[in-house]
C-alpha cells in the first residue's frame, strides 16, 4: 500500500474514534448596557471557576465548555438568550444578572428541564414560584430591604426619607421591601418615585428631593443611575446622603459619581475576597490583573455548587442535581459554606453595609 493510502486510512480511523465528550455549561448576563460592569464580574467568575475545575480534571473526566451569552440586562433579550442556550442542548445555566432577566428566562429553562443558578438576582419572586430549577448564591431583597430599613429606622426615625426606584423588578422590588420595613414601625416616606433606566437628566427628580426637604435618599437601582442622580443632587446643593442596594456595588459607581460619591452607603454581602478559602482563587485573579470584586466570587461559587451537586448526585441529570441542592447538604465555596432551602435560597443572612471612602467600598460593622 502506498504511503498516501496509509495516510488516508489513518485519517479515516481517526475520524472513526469517538470525540472526547464535553460538559456544556451556559452563562447569561449583561456585557453591554447599563449593568455591563457587573455582568463582566459574573462572567469573569464563571470563566475562572471553569478553568480551575478543568485543570483538576473536569466533571467526570469531561472538560467544561462554556457558552457565553449577552442579554444586555433586558427581559426580552434574556428570553431569546435562554432559548438559544436550550437549542444548544445546555442543561445547566449560570445567570442571569438582573432579576428582570432571570425571572422570565427561568420559565424557558424550566420548560426545557434545565437548572439555573444566579449569582446576583435578588428579587424574592425568582425562587418564590415553587419551580424546581431556580437557585441563587446571593441573598434576597426582602432580607436586604430589612437590613436597610432597620438602618433608616435607627438613624432617621423622625426624618424625611425619600425613596427612588428604577421601575425594574430588582429596583422596584428592593424599594418596596425598604418601604415595607420602615412603614411597619411607623416611619412613612415623604415620596416614592420611579425613574426610567437609561435617562441622563435627573434634575427634575433632584428638584423634587430638594422641595420635600429630604434628609436621606434611598435608591433601588444600579450604579449607573445611582451615580448620576447623586451628582445632580449635589449640583442643586442637596447634601443629604444616599443609600442603595447591591447593584450599586461596582467600582464604576465611584467613577460616575466622582468625589460626591463619598459617604454613600450600600448593602451587599460580606467581602468574599477576605475568606481564607478564596485566597488561592483571588491570587489567580490578581495574577491576571483582575480584582474579583462584587459578584465575581458569587459567580465562581455558583459553578462550584453545580459541580459539587453533580458529583453528589453521581450524574448530570438536572432534576437529580436539583434534589441534591435542595437536600440541605453543604457546599464548600469561595464565599463560604452554602446550604439551600426547598425554594433554592441560601440559608444564611448575607447582607452588611459598605461606605464609599476614597472611591472604594469599605465594609462596616453591623449597623
Amino acid at each position: 500500500m502506498r504511503s498516501w493510502m496509509f495516510a488516508a486510512a489513518a485519517a479515516v480511523a481517526a475520524l472513526a474514534q469517538p470525540a472526547r465528550a464535553e460538559f456544556k455549561l451556559g452563562w447569561a448576563g449583561p456585557v453591554t448596557g447599563g449593568s455591563a460592569a457587573v455582568g463582566v464580574q459574573n462572567r469573569n467568575g464563571v470563566q475562572q471557576a471553569v478553568d480551575d475545575i478543568n485543570a483538576a480534571g473536569g466533571i467526570f473526566g469531561e472538560k467544561i465548555a462554556v457558552h457565553f451569552e449577552d442579554d444586555a440586562g433586558d427581559p426580552k433579550q434574556a428570553v431569546s438568550v435562554a432559548n438559544r442556550l436550550m437549542t444548544d442542548g445546555i442543561k445547566f445555566v449560570i445567570g442571569h444578572q438582573n432579576s428582570g432577566a432571570s425571572i422570565p428566562a427561568s420559565e424557558v429553562y424550566n420548560d426545557a428541564g434545565a437548572l439555573q443558578i444566579t449569582p446576583a438576582s435578588t428579587n424574592p419572586k425568582f425562587t418564590d414560584r415553587s419551580l424546581w430549577n431556580t437557585f441563587r448564591t446571593c441573598g434576597r431583597d426582602d432580607q436586604q430591604g430589612t437590613v436597610a430599613g432597620n438602618y433608616l429606622l435607627k438613624h432617621y426615625t423622625r426624618k424625611k426619607v425619600f425613596i427612588v426606584h428604577d421601575k425594574t423588578p430588582y429596583g422596584r422590588g428592593l424599594a418596596d421591601e425598604v418601604k415595607k420595613a420602615i412603614n411597619k414601625d411607623g416611619l412613612r416616606e415623604v415620596a416614592f418615585e420611579g425613574i426610567n433606566v437609561g435617562e441622563k437628566d435627573y434634575s427634575a427628580l433632584a428638584s423634587k428631593i430638594k422641595g420635600y426637604g429630604a434628609d436621606v435618599v434611598y435608591f433601588g437601582g444600579v450604579f449607573t443611575e445611582g451615580g448620576l442622580i447623586l451628582r445632580q443632587m449635589r449640583d442643586q446643593g442637596i447634601q443629604v446622603p444616599m443609600i442603595g442596594g447591591d447593584a450599586m456595588y461596582a467600582s464604576e459607581f465611584a467613577s460616575i459619581a466622582g468625589p460626591v460619591g463619598e459617604g454613600t452607603l450600600i448593602t451587599f454581602s460580606p467581602d468574599a475576597r477576605k475568606n481564607a478559602a478564596a485566597a488561592p482563587v483571588v491570587a489567580r485573579f490578581k495574577a491576571k490583573g483582575i480584582d474579583p470584586e462584587g459578584f465575581t466570587l458569587y459567580a465562581y461559587a455558583a459553578v462550584q455548587v453545580v459541580a459539587g451537586a453533580i458529583k453528589a448526585a453521581g450524574n448530570a441529570d438536572p432534576k437529580s442535581v436539583a434534589d441534591k441542592i435542595h437536600s440541605g447538604m453543604t457546599f464548600d465555596t469561595v464565599i463560604g459554606p452554602l446550604a439551600y432551602d426547598k425554594k433554592g435560597d441560601i440559608t444564611r443572612l448575607d447582607f452588611v453595609f459598605y461606605r464609599v471612602e476614597n472611591g472604594r467600598f469599605q465594609e462596616l460593622p453591623l449597623q
